[in-house]
């Protein structure tokens, strides 16, 4: 997972790094700035985001699978990858592309990158392709957002790129061992509400690590990522969901009462947050090496058994407990959410837009973008299953598999805005034979009811990926599905998500600022009332500009 801070600095590490280091981890450029084959079929250079764990078949790649090689039948193209890279590798080669105008034909890209590729005038403007090839279901995805995400890679009245969505997924949870509680017989959420208190987080840390269900010899309560703090719910070892309890939410711009625009990692609710967790790696709850260990150092203490608490989004069971319950055949996850005084649970409102696909400038077919579309996120999504299998036999296979979407040609996600919870009904409608898995539109959504139906039938004998549907969208879903219905979420309005100049200037060092300043408190290097200094160095180094240009900008949207 990347930080924030290393996207705001991105562009200076490519300054510092050679192409020499990132050749040993990236794939070799294919781009040989041909435009079509002899026979005159359109070639398509893509820079590929590709994932951690793929699963993809033996033979198959991720320029030639299932995916690819549908597309090129179905839309006569030939895809080639200009290059192929994961994390922060992907981030260093499109920063590098972007520095020397030397863009592959399409490739994702952040909001700050795609701001960037507007202002140098490097890509291609929609308008015109998505208007005309777009299909009605691609068009009422984005409408269940309000036509927000399409507003956000709007520049001057110009499409510039095709935005990636944010389905509604609150909150942050709190994964614990669940097997571990029962051999412990730890009891939490009496009420079983999926509501629980610090204190009893607290509990079972202790627990956990007096007694080391997971037999390591050296056990470790909670982790934390060194950047402590994310922007968005995907953040994975963050204290976002504890300091939320304190009305806290860092890394956030906030509207508030009287209207005025605060970041939230300045906030008293933050401060209290911190406070706690300085008392917790006093008391040895928190990982010692807090601050110094990588992300995948944190993986590593949740797959041996060292840790069985990790906070995180509804869908790390699928790229990240499987390696678990892969060395643990016992291994169960139960996700809670952290409740305040009120038994609620704060969560602000995300950004609509995840990413964006950009079109070169002066590539011939941008229209194929868009059809690329139509094909993974509407033809392939909405097809019944006897129609999946004769029509695309590899790609249901796929599926049932459970190859990882980034197999397919652009890695991102475009769903409608209720479509987790709108699943979640489809399955629970299917176990209680209310439904048939035929009648369900989503041929994702029926493989994963396969997979859920094979955990809860033999889960001992179920294959991983069986294990992890039934986490992510039985036990992840139905958490976000019960506090809704429940009505536990204390809604918090985000101010801005876009940047200004001053946090393209100043963003990367105030960020770094926050990160080095947070690790003195919680680790006890500075005591708790350092916050206000740091609060007073980020405003003066940049941030109360910030906060004037948010202000400016919300009073001209008025």
């Amino acid at each position: 997972m990347k930080t924030d801070s290393f996207k705001s600095i991105k562009f200076l590490i490519i300054l510092l790094m050679l192409t020499s280091t990132l050749a040993a981890c990236v794939q070799k450029s294919s781009n040989n700035g041909e435009t079509t084959t002899e026979d005159g079929t359109p070639i398509i250079n893509i820079g590929r985001s590709i994932g951690t764990n793929p699963k993809i078949p033996e033979g198959d790649t991720f320029e030639d699978n299932a995916y690819t090689r549908a597309a090129e039948e179905v839309l006569d193209i030939e895809i080639q990858n200009a290059f192929e890279a994961e994390g922060e590798d992907y981030d260093r080669q499109v920063a590098l592309a972007i520095s020397s105008g030397d863009l592959p034909d399409m490739m994702i890209v952040d909001r700050e990158e795609l701001e960037d590729l507007v202002n140098n005038d490097l890509i291609e403007d929609l308008s015109d392709v998505f208007e005309e090839n777009a299909s009605d279901y691609i068009k009422e995805v984005y409408a269940s957002y309000d036509n927000r995400p399409l507003e956000n890679a709007t520049f001057e009245d110009s499409l510039m790129g095709l935005p990636g969505t944010q389905s509604l997924a609150a909150p942050q949870m709190v994964w614990i061992r669940e097997d571990w509680l029962e051999e412990l017989d730890l009891t939490i959420d009496e009420e079983g509400d999926r509501l629980i208190t610090l204190d009893e987080l607290e509990e079972v840390a202790e627990a956990f690590m007096e007694n080391d269900p997971g037999d390591s010899g050296n056990p470790v309560g909670i982790p934390f990522d060194s950047y402590l703090n994310s922007g968005d719910y995907g953040g994975v070892f963050t204290m976002n969901s504890i300091a939320a309890v304190f009305d806290g939410q860092p890394r956030k711009y906030l509207i508030e009462e009287d209207g005025s625009v605060t970041y939230g990692s300045t906030s008293e609710g933050t401060k209290q947050g911190l406070e706690l967790m300085n008392e917790w790696f006093d008391k040895g709850i928190i990982d010692p090496q807090f601050g110094t260990r990588s992300f995948d150092d944190i993986m590593s203490l949740l797959t041996n058994g060292q840790t069985g608490i990790a906070m995180g989004p509804w869908h790390v069971p699928d790229w990240g407990f499987s390696t678990v319950r892969e060395m643990d055949n016992d291994a169960k996850f139960a996700s809670y959410a952290l409740a305040d005084d009120k038994g609620n649970v704060n969560v602000f409102e995300q950004d609509t837009t995840a990413n964006y696909i950009v079109v070169r400038k002066g590539y011939e077919h941008p229209e194929k973008a868009v059809q690329m579309l139509n094909l993974f996120y509407d033809d392939m999504l909405n097809k019944e299953e006897a129609e999946m299998e004769n029509t695309f036999p590899e790609v249901a296979e796929y599926l049932e598999q459970g190859v990882d979407d980034s197999t397919r040609p652009f890695n991102i996600v475009l769903l409608p805005n209720e479509k987790y919870m709108e699943d979640y009904q489809d399955i629970q409608a299917v176990l209680n034979d209310e439904m048939t898995v035929e009648e369900v539109t989503d041929s994702q959504v029926r493989q994963n009811i396969n997979g859920i139906k094979e955990y809860m039938e033999t889960p001992e004998d179920a294959q991983t990926g069986s294990w992890s549907n039934y986490h992510s969208r039985i036990v992840g879903w139905g958490l976000m599905n019960k506090l809704t219905e429940d009505d536990r979420f204390n809604w918090m309005e985000a101010a801005y998500v876009n940047n200004t100049p001053t946090m393209e200037q100043k963003g990367g060092n105030l960020i770094k600022l926050e990160e080095e300043d947070f690790i003195k408190i919680v680790t006890g290097v500075e005591p708790i009332d350092y916050f206000d200094t740091f609060v007073e160095k980020w405003n003066n180094q940049g941030g109360n500009e910030i906060l004037k240009e948010i202000e400016e900008e919300l009073a001209q949207q008025e």
